[in-house]
């Protein structure tokens, strides 16, 4: 429920907008057109920075407070912001309404790494998929939610705006009454705290009926495989060559799930349906509509992890945003001409976010947690979110000129980035669903084996062709073949 404190931008934005015509503001003087340019500019972005922000704590917080301490104690963020926003209309202050986004987005940068975090070591293996998509079907109704209380008929009028953007503080409170009842992470209480004790009493309370032995087994195993090694910094796991690959993919995952043009779609999407002959009074209704899209692709995701795999939903949720994003240029191009054309631009834009909110919504933040054991994985998701949230930046910043300069082919760049991080996740990331945690690290362990015997076969090759010139006449290469990959 915190993450309904991701108010979308285009909300804040849009009020931005009305500052130069609400007297209130500046002892009743409007706000000249730079300064206007400029709040509107830091309205937008403050977000992702406070994202970034956010992300880049998350190490710390976890290993001081736990994962379910993490997000309790960061709740008070959420009410700073609330009470900000609430009563900027009353203090005559645009600024507070900036603070308090920016808040809002460190409290979205901690929550998007700790909840998946907190979700993937509480679930079993074989329900780790479906819990590990739960966060985006909420995003997803906390937008939806945004989108109708900001309707004009019910909170969308300028008197009302600050009760709207307060109302964050809601869900929050509700969090904040029910989940101190929860126990706090099983995993983080046996292999950081070391306390079987507390530990056995948070499987029964999250398993009820089930035989927690094995599972208690499994984590003292990546307990004894831990006993030398102390939670990781980002810097030396990306210097630790042991995890190269779970690394590099956490890092294209996260940047392609930004970079697919998400955001960018959001931005444009009024613009699409105006195109499409939908009366200008009415876009706000299809607007709220793509929310009930974007709830339902999830729910099919969330559903079917289980069955399809990780993998799939990924590689199949980029592919179809690629291919919606190559018709989305190809539409606008030719809508002039074709005039069917325009609502091919719409199932575009439906397709880009149902593929987004099946796979790689949610599926990145649940693979970071899969990759890396209890060590690494605090590290990486402050690489994979802070990268995440740069990216978010970046796009945000970038596409208003990637627009200006490319016109109706800036989609080709989104679709050139779906498409290659599909391949890359379809060739590289193996398939975690029903693994431990211990398991899938296994499966990478493999995966080096495997490139190092490769690379030794490369080297041998390459003397016995110097030897066919007289380089290495002497010279022998034996490669035991009997040796096995572990």
């Amino acid at each position: 429920m915190e993450e309904w404190a991701k108010i979308p931008a285009t909300v804040c934005a849009n009020l931005v907008k009305t500052y130069s015509n609400l007297e209130f503001f500046r002892n009743g003087t409007g706000l000249s057109a730079e300064t206007l340019t400029l709040m509107y500019s830091l309205t937008v972005s403050v977000f992702a920075i406070g994202g970034l922000l956010g992300s880049l704590i998350v190490g710390v917080l976890v290993s001081r407070f736990g994962r379910k301490g993490t997000v309790v104690n960061t709740t008070v963020l959420v009410f700073l912001a609330g009470s900000l926003m609430g009563f900027s209309r009353m203090c005559g202050s645009p600024e507070m309404v900036i603070i308090g986004r920016f808040i809002t987005g460190i409290h979205s940068g901690i929550s998007l790494s700790v909840v998946p975090m907190y979700l993937g070591e509480i679930a079993p293996k074989n329900l780790r998929g479906f819990l590990g998509l739960v966060p985006s079907i909420f995003i997803g109704t906390g937008v939806f939610t945004a989108q109708i209380l900001g309707l004009h008929e019910l909170l969308g009028k300028e008197e009302y705006w600050p009760l709207f953007l307060s109302v964050v503080v809601v869900p929050t409170f509700i969090q904040l009454m029910l989940l101190p009842w929860f126990p706090e992470s099983p995993r983080y209480l046996l292999i950081e705290k070391n306390n079987v004790h507390a530990t056995i009493t948070a499987l029964k309370w999250y398993r009820a009926k089930c035989d927690i032995q094995a599972e208690i087994e499994e984590m003292q195993e990546e307990q004894r495989s831990l006993s030398s090694v102390e939670t990781l910094s980002v810097w030396k796991l990306l210097l630790d060559d042991s995890v190269r690959w779970q690394v590099l993919s956490v890092v294209v995952i996260n940047i392609g799930m930004q970079l697919s043009g998400i955001d960018a779609i959001w931005f444009y999407t009024n613009d699409i349906f105006e195109n499409a002959g939908i009366p200008a009074p009415e876009i706000q209704y299809t607007t709220a509509g793509t929310g009930v899209i974007e709830i339902i692709a999830g729910l099919v995701g969330c559903f079917t992890i289980e069955k399809l795999g990780r993998r799939h939903l990924m590689v199949g949720g980029f592919t179809m945003m690629g291919v919606c994003s190559s018709g989305i240029t190809l539409a606008l191009i030719l809508q002039t001409q074709i005039s069917f054309m325009r609502y091919i631009s719409v199932c575009c834009v439906v397709g880009i976010i149902a593929g987004f909110c099946i796979g790689p919504a949610g599926v990145p933040f649940l693979i970071t947690a899969e990759l890396f054991k209890q060590s690494h994985r605090p590290a990486a998701y402050i690489i994979g979110g802070s990268l995440n949230w740069l990216s978010n930046f970046t796009v945000g910043f970038v596409f208003p000129f990637l627009q200006m300069s490319a016109g109706s082919y800036c989609y080709l760049v989104f679709a050139a980035v779906c498409f290659a991080v599909a391949v890359y996740v379809y060739v590289v990331i193996p398939e975690t669903k029903n693994k431990t945690f211990m398991e899938i690290s296994r499966m990478f362990s493999r995966k080096e084996a495997v490139l190092e015997i490769q690379g030794l076969i490369h080297d041998q090759l390459k003397l016995q062709k110097m030897n066919g010139y007289g380089g290495l006449e002497h010279t022998s290469l034996e490669f035991d073949s009997s040796s096995s990959v572990p």
